[in-house]
């Protein structure tokens, strides 16, 4: 099969999951089990056909440097898994736009003199045929400027964070018009807060409780957690995981879902408890009282190579426009919301041709 060509906006922690994971894994068997990940084989495209063909970012630390140098430089703290050889990618130095919160600003250097690139010309120059987004939560400016250079550089797009780009209709109709399939929004991790919060909401509603209230809440030691401690940058993220777990419930209940607080020294090991309330037969209360602790950017990584290998199905297919089936199992905030079983089935049958989108 051809090379996946991908483009990497962000090169944080997540992305270093990323590329980390695909050198891991670039030699297993297509019959093997590989944890996080739906097949070896993706409808034809095998976990080594993804190649990273160009990388931005604002990190005075990470542009001008190799990406598989770049993933591991501060203040990137996620777990070394693999090593990364020379990849032949510089990491290129993208628009600060809003990308930058305030108490992000002060622990990422920052060069004026370095000239940010034409984003569409080098994503051409790369020959990129997929853009995924990892830009911190709250660049709603950014967000729209990428997803644009995107269309008009030719590349499908996967948006990782919850700006809502490809669950917007106007941004779904300008990507469906230009003839480029786009999934998203927010991804899922492999097993994270809000697909364990969701699963148990499902299950109580399944076995008959009343479900009366529930919370979760999220700490970490990361960027993103640094980041997230400016309030006005979470309002689409609440949003985003809130409505992945009322999803789950058919009536309306006091629900409180986000991040809670920055804790330095976790690094980025997250830390979620969700605690939840209802009534049983005979109205007699139940109460659950859950903590996960995860290691949070290794946890989303084989889905965004899931998500990644999507895409690129549909750019064979000349699909174009949200794909539902793969953003409603991958991402939080997708264009139609759908059961976990439902979103699961829907990419088996995409994958196997039996589904458009």
């Amino acid at each position: 099969m051809s090379k996946i060509k991908v483009a990497i906006v962000g090169v944080g922690n997540c992305a270093s999951s990323l590329v980390q994971g695909v050198e891991y894994y670039k030699n297993a068997r297509e019959d093997q089990f590989v944890p996080g990940l739906m097949h070896v084989n993706f409808g034809g495209h095998h976990i080594r056909d993804i190649e990273f063909v160009a990388a931005f970012d604002v990190n005075a630390n990470k542009v001008g440097n190799d990406l598989a140098e770049a993933i591991f430089s501060p203040p990137n703290c996620t777990i070394k898994f693999s090593d990364v050889s020379k990849l032949g990618v510089e990491v290129m130095k993208a628009p600060a736009l809003d990308g930058l919160g305030k108490y992000l600003k002060p622990v990422i250097l920052v060069d004026p003199t370095q000239k940010p690139v034409n984003v569409a010309r080098a994503l051409e120059d790369a020959d990129a045929g997929i853009l995924v987004s990892y830009l911190p939560v709250g660049s709603y400016e950014a967000s729209r400027y990428y997803a644009q250079q995107a269309i008009e550089a030719g590349c499908g797009f996967i948006n990782c964070i919850p700006e809502f780009i490809v669950s917007n209709k106007e941004w779904g109709k300008r990507f469906e018009d230009a003839g480029l399939p786009c999934v998203g929004d927010d991804i899922k991790s492999q097993v994270g807060a809000t697909i364990l919060h969701r699963m148990l909401a499902k299950l109580l509603i399944d076995r008959g409780v009343k479900l009366e209230e529930s919370y979760q809440l999220n700490i970490g030691g990361n960027t993103d957690f640094l980041n997230m401690v400016e309030e006005e940058r979470l309002s689409s993220k609440r949003v985003s995981k809130t409505e992945a777990v009322s999803s789950q419930v058919p009536y309306e209940i006091p629900l409180r879902i986000g991040p809670s607080d920055y804790v330095p020294f976790l690094n980025d090991n997250k830390v979620c408890y969700i605690h939840m309330r209802g009534s049983k037969f005979g109205n007699v209360p139940l109460s659950i009282d859950v903590k996960l602790s995860v290691e949070d950017s290794p946890n989303s990584a084989g889905v965004v190579i899931d998500a990644i290998r999507g895409v690129k199905l549909a750019l064979d297919r000349d699909i174009a426009g949200p794909l539902i089936g793969i953003s409603a199992y991958f991402f939080k905030h997708p264009p139609v919301q759908m059961s976990d079983e439902d979103a699961r089935r829907a990419v088996e049958d995409f994958i196997a041709g039996r589904r458009e989108r």
